[in-house]
């Protein structure tokens, strides 16, 4: 007969390994909803910094899909040489109105100061910045918070992509990537401007007219077709206004013009 004082030292240590193996999976891996890991990012004067980021994750888009929706991300790291942690957020919500959905490319700091450049993920979120070509939007961290800067006020030294670009696979996350692993996380990608900045607009790039997409009243979108296939100016005006599409973002005038 075992004793009851082996089973409750053993009870303990199941406890504690339980207890430890919680801990571990809750900042390295899929816990609940959300991913985590931490990630080497190399600088553009061979220092280096350690990124925590953390995806908030949905639903699956469709039965057969692998890989749960992204709903936000989080990046938290600190200025080298000092105590000041600074965090970025990007949601990836096609609902909200605000510019929102990015992808992260460079992390950087030159002088203490901050710098993040990112790309706007899919049609929509392209819009909402402003169909910016290059395709990036630049940010600037000025001791209070990230401020939105031109290509001209990005730092030219930084130039390669220093950061895992969109998330590991969720079955094959690691708790911890160096730099290298960074590294082979991107190494399949193919377009170019994803692996490192460039400075000067791309033809390819420039959206078709096809792909425009319209803000609508209720928070949604409507592709530009919706309203250039409408027979005349006073129907296109009247779909904008069924719609509820506001006077500045209602393409008809522009569609029609000269017709």
């Amino acid at each position: 007969m075992i004793h009851s004082k082996t089973l409750l030292k053993a009870f303990s240590t199941i406890g504690l390994i339980l207890i430890l193996g919680a801990g571990i999976s809750a900042y390295a891996g899929v816990f609940g909803h959300t991913m985590r890991w931490k990630e080497e990012v190399l600088l553009h004067d061979g220092s280096k910094i350690i990124a925590e980021r953390s995806y908030t994750l949905g639903e699956y888009p469709s039965i057969d899909s692998r890989e749960r929706k992204s709903l936000d991300e989080t990046v938290t790291f600190t200025i080298p040489g000092s105590n000041t942690k600074i965090t970025w957020k990007t949601d990836f919500k096609d609902s909200e109105p605000e510019p929102n959905s990015l992808n992260l490319l460079v992390l950087d700091v030159i002088k203490s100061v901050p710098y993040i450049a990112a790309y706007p993920a899919g049609i929509i979120a392209h819009n909402k910045w402003g169909s910016p070509n290059p395709p990036y939007v630049f940010f600037k961290y000025d001791g209070k918070m990230w401020q939105r800067i031109s290509l001209e006020e990005f730092p030219a030294e930084l130039v390669k992509t220093n950061v895992i670009v969109g998330r590991p696979p969720t079955a094959l996350l690691k708790p911890f990537y160096t730099a290298n692993d960074v590294e082979k996380q991107n190494y399949d990608i193919h377009t170019v401007e994803y692996k490192s900045i460039i400075r000067t607009p791309l033809e390819h790039w420039t959206p078709r007219a096809s792909d425009r997409m319209i803000r609508t009243g209720d928070g949604g979108w409507l592709g530009i077709g919706w309203f250039s296939d409408q027979p005349s100016l006073e129907s296109c005006l009247k779909k904008c206004a069924r719609e509820k599409v506001s006077p500045q973002d209602c393409p008809c005038n522009t569609l029609f013009k000269g017709k």
